[in-house]
């Protein structure tokens, strides 16, 4: 496979650096259309999955928790050239993915093409361009039954158009999802209330006027609206949850993008620009906090405009030196609308008055992020089996947030803990208006570089050597110097956090053998972390804030192995043992962070997936194909094991996911346009604790396994 992971096409074989790389074959054959099947399909990766929209990858071990509230992402995710990943208490809406060109899941740090918020790797959805020589469609049907009875309906379409030959192109895709839910809301009486509703399409025009010129268009609209959160309460009983209104993590994403390429004697110029509008909603009941005593809960619709720019020259590759040189820059503006509630039923038995309505808090947030740099790469062949690379990328960042006139605050969580826990009741609440409020500007200038060493001692095997440094931004914490007015002796929110740093160093080996019917990929790496960011909450009011600690490891190693021992028959295997660690730490930052020296980081010591393949003669006109996938993975912290401020007292949101063991199966009918298959996820229905949310507000905090699914899948290829 032909990969661009270093802004190049290269065969993946050739690239110094682990990745895994999906075709749209090989997904619609898994039936992978969002993050989930690709965080299974990729080896040291774990996707910490909340809820729908509500996504974080660790990638080797690289987390400190499975959510990161207030910290950017340490895997960037890319839809082409847009960069969508945001902080933990964020959605991050989940793409489609289909008629993409492939998916590349890089790992290792890549803020040398990548930036900043790659610390641990880098997700590529790299969708189809127009084909002005060919008409073409498809589309692909799935219909499948959730546990006993929830109705699950996938379905995507495309057209390619030609208009102008060798010159003019229309390409449109289509999606849409329907699928019903399997947990009950005991809260607000509604069952099976986690349905997920999904659509969106985009249309790409391609222009070619010359055989050096070509300039592309698309937009592209998604949304995503789960009708209530996966989270669950085990201990109300078997998908069960409780919330007074539905959790709702919904986005709406619009993305407006202009490529523009001209092929000059020597180098290809390449110019994209990319506009895009994110609306998204995050309603949730956070009264888990203080045990449902009183009613608490937030509402806060947001506003994301990015403006992304990136203009590179590239090399043609055939000679002694291959060179990438590139601009970058981003500014992303996002408004957050928070309004903190209580709700009419408890205002009226706690007799707490003098609030306009339901809010007893609200005010207009908002933040203004820029980025920019100059980065390239350089490869020097010193022979055909022997070449170095070197890429160095010189960039700075800052963000500053606001607080815009208007809005209110109360003492309505005073009144209400006095009146919950010492029946002190029938209060007033005095309301105290909102001033406008300039934050402080966090800004890092920082350079990140990546080097290796890849060496062919023979025609079928490739080793590399590589060093490779990343950083995430700077982070001012909201609510820096404020002290708790339920317990003036919990801590004091400090300032903020520094960037991290991260320095990684790897060893690896690609190899074909038997005329491609053996091949294997492996790498050993150790990651020295430093400066952590890590995100914790007051215990006292559960106040969230971030703040830096010494310093972790994390080394381990990741293979993928594929064989076709006879006709028909592929068994592919891929898996990473991973060993991360707190390494330096001091008492006080061991306090303040809940802690300890040799405490795990947020990843499982194992995981992988074998998969058997069989492609056999059906009859005449058909062919076969059959397949079994098994995945493991195991159990990992979701969180420091104390509470942050009070040394060596075990904290009540800690826990670990289960150890889960799942298998998928397929078996599929393939025609000359046609393809016909049945297929079952997680066959053997294991419901095992994926995530353990690691706050205390919410009183469902545990995402299980989607129960077994069985249904059909219909394409047809035009």
């Amino acid at each position: 496979m032909v990969v661009t992971a270093t802004r190049r096409s290269e065969p993946l074989k050739d690239v110094p650096l682990s990745v895994t790389a999906l075709s749209q074959e090989e997904l619609d054959s898994k039936g992978i259309v969002g993050y989930e099947g690709l965080g299974y399909e990729t080896p040291g990766v774990v996707l910490n999955r909340a809820s729908a929209n509500f996504n974080n990858f660790t990638a080797r071990g690289i987390a400190t928790n499975g959510y990161g509230a207030g910290l950017q992402s340490t895997v960037a995710i890319y839809i082409d050239e847009l960069p969508i990943s945001a902080n933990g208490n964020s959605t991050v809406l989940d793409p489609s993915l289909y008629d993409v060109e492939r998916v590349e899941f890089l790992r290792g740090p890549q803020g040398t093409l990548f930036g900043s918020g790659s610390l641990a790797g880098a997700l590529r959805i790299i969708t189809r361009a127009p084909d002005p020589n060919a008409f073409d469609a498809s589309f692909l049907a799935d219909l499948g039954i959730t546990g006993s009875s929830a109705l699950r309906q996938r379905y995507n379409a495309m057209v390619n158009v030609p208009l102008a030959e060798d010159r003019l192109a229309l390409r449109v895709v289509g999606f849409a999802r329907n699928e019903e839910g399997y947990i009950d809301n005991v809260g607000t009486g509604v069952e099976d209330a986690n349905r997920l509703k999904a659509s969106g399409g985009r249309v790409t025009l391609l222009w070619e006027p010359t055989d050096r010129l070509s300039a592309q268009l698309r937009v592209s609209r998604e949304e995503s609206a789960p009708e209530d959160s996966f989270l669950v309460n085990p201990e109300l009983g078997k998908d069960k949850r409780y919330s007074d209104r539905p959790d709702l993590f919904t986005g709406t994403m619009t993305n407006y993008n202009a490529t523009i390429n001209y092929q000059f004697d020597g180098a290809r110029l390449t110019s994209s620009s990319t506009l895009s509008d994110y609306e998204a909603l995050f309603n949730v009941d956070l009264a888990g906090t203080y045990g449902h005593a009183f009613a608490f809960a937030l509402d806060a619709p947001a506003e994301y405009r990015t403006f992304v720019q990136e203009t590179r020259l590239v090399s043609d590759t055939g000679g002694r030196f291959d060179w990438v040189l590139g601009a970058f820059y981003y500014k992303r503006d996002r408004d957050v609308y928070y309004a903190y509630r209580s709700n009419e039923d408890y205002l009226a038995r706690s007799g707490i008055t003098g609030l306009p309505d339901e809010y007893y808090l609200k005010f207009h947030s908002y933040d203004v992020t820029r980025e920019q740099a100059l980065f390239g790469q350089l490869t020097w062949r010193f022979t055909d089996d022997l070449w170095a690379n070197l890429g160095l990328r010189y960039g700075s960042i800052e963000a500053q947030g606001f607080t815009r006139e208007g809005g209110y605050n109360s003492d309505y969580l005073t009144l209400a803990y006095y009146c919950s826990f010492f029946n002190v009741c029938g209060l007033q609440a005095t309301l105290t208006p909102v001033e406008a409020a300039t934050g402080v500007k966090a800004r890092e200038t920082a350079p990140s570089y990546r080097a290796s060493l890849s060496w062919r001692p023979t025609p079928s095997i490739t080793t590399y050597a590589a060093v490779a440094t990343g950083f995430r931004a700077p982070i001012v914490n909201a609510q820096a110097g404020n002290a708790s007015t339920l317990d003036p002796d919990d801590i004091v929110i400090p300032y903020g956090a520094d960037s991290d740093e991260l320095v990684s160093y790897e060893l690896g080996m690609k190899g074909r053998w038997l005329q491609g019917r053996l091949a294997g990929n492996i790498a050993l790496y150790y990651i020295d972390w430093n400066d952590i960011q890590v995100q914790a909450n007051r215990v006292s009011d559960s106040v969230q804030f971030v703040t830096n600690i010494g310093g972790a490891y994390s080394r381990g190693v990741e293979f993928e192995l594929m064989a076709m021992p006879t006709l028909g028959w592929t068994f592919a295997l891929n898996g990473a043992f991973n060993q991360t660690r707190v390494d330096d730490l001091t008492a006080a930052e061991a306090a303040i962070s809940g802690t300890v020296k040799g405490a795990r980081l947020a990843g499982p010591k194992f995981s992988g997936s074998f998969t058997a393949a069989y492609d056999f003669d059906l009859f005449d006109n058909a062919a076969g194909k059959a397949s079994l996938a098994v995945v493991h993975v195991n159990g990992f912290p979701n969180s420091f094991p104390y509470v942050p401020g009070q040394p060596g007292v075990p904290s009540a949101t800690f826990g670990h996911t289960d150890s889960y063991t799942f298998v998928n199966a397929t078996l599929a009918a393939v025609f000359e346009n046609w393809t016909v298959g049945l297929y079952a996820e997680n066959l053997f229905d294991d419901r095992s604790v994926t995530y353990v949310h690691p706050e205390a507000f919410l009183d469902g905090r545990f995402a299980t396994l989607r129960p077994r699914t069985v249904g059909v899948r219909v394409g047809y290829q035009f």
